[in-house]
């Protein structure tokens, strides 16, 4: 694992850094945001998110182990039906993607609070089981959230390793629609896949993506439903011994956060600036599915593939 200078310090601090001392990749035009009048006019410099809010999606939830019934239970996800929820995929030591995932989405809270965001968690180890793929969307929509970001682990062979990041296909079926938010939810995964990589040093998945970090589908309810910019992030495969021995340790937890809490600030206080490119996604209708196209600001940022991983579990 690749060590970085942001072990140590907080995200405002990470931003108030000049680019230099980051490293391209760690920190953009966020960096020179500059207070709104009322508040210069007190000398007063506003934290970054404040106004914004942030829904946090703890992959599956450590009590679903225990109502399997519940869980299994079908919902439409807008182009086919899926289980409520999975119990999620664990270590050969048995931490559980799901403890790993609430944990990491804690230390996310107390940074992006730290920053003025509102922050909500789907769930906060307060529910017995779940919630469904269905009600999780929701939250965000209901929040009217400004990013979404759902927190996973993967399941994949032993022998693959590394991130990835999951973008929304373009899918118009049934109560879904997510051509409004392919493109902010783009914009969204690179920054955050970039932020992730340079602060943990975690490489990009290595058994699927093409070599991208990035992935685009439409089978996941979290995505298909959602009204506003929303992505997933598998932080490593908990089956790899290597990544597994990462995943496990909080030190590299709280590297993790850093990243994540760090990608979501520059995603919301990055100049918004038109598309400018287009990529090909998969577009899922009613009847079946075609090649479309969607905008990008990512302009050197190759297309993700579109096809399913081999864990395929996630939800």
């Amino acid at each position: 694992m690749r060590a970085t200078g942001l072990a140590a310090i907080s995200v405002v601090s990470a931003l108030a850094m000049p680019a230099a001392a980051l490293g391209p990749g760690d920190v953009g035009a966020a960096g020179t945001r500059q207070p709104v009048p009322h508040e210069a006019a007190h000398g007063l410099t506003p934290l970054p998110l404040a106004g914004r809010t942030v829904v946090l999606d703890p992959g599956h939830n450590p009590g679903n182990f225990d109502h399997r019934d519940e869980i299994a239970r079908l919902v439409d996800v807008g182009n086919g039906r899926k289980a409520c929820n999975t119990t999620g995929t664990a270590t050969d030591a048995g931490y559980r993607e799901a403890d790993f995932t609430l944990d990491l989405a804690r230390r996310v809270r107390v940074l992006l609070l730290a920053e003025g965001a509102r922050v909500i968690l789907t769930q906060d180890g307060d529910r017995p089981w779940g919630p469904c793929v269905t009600e999780r969307a929701a939250i965000g929509n209901e929040a009217d959230a400004d990013a979404v970001v759902a927190l996973h682990a993967d399941g994949a062979t032993p022998e693959g390793f590394g991130f990835h990041v999951i973008l929304p296909a373009e899918v118009v079926a049934g109560t879904a629609d997510t051509r409004p938010i392919v493109a902010p939810s783009r914009s969204l995964g690179v920054t955050l896949r970039d932020t992730f990589a340079a602060v943990t040093g975690e490489p990009f998945a290595t058994y699927l993506g093409g070599g991208t970090g990035l992935m685009v589908r439409s089978d996941l309810g979290g995505l298909n439903l959602s009204k506003v910019p929303a992505v997933f992030i598998e932080c490593g495969n908990m089956r790899n011994t290597a990544d597994a021995a990462r995943l496990s340790a909080p030190v590299w937890r709280e590297l993790a956060a850093h990243g994540v809490a760090l990608g979501i600030t520059r995603f919301l206080t990055a100049p918004r600036t038109p598309p400018t490119t287009t990529n090909t996604n998969t577009r899922t209708t009613a009847t079946g599915t075609a090649t479309g196209t969607a905008g990008s600001g990512a302009s050197n940022d190759a297309a993700a593939p579109t096809t399913t991983p081999p864990s395929g579990r996630v939800g």
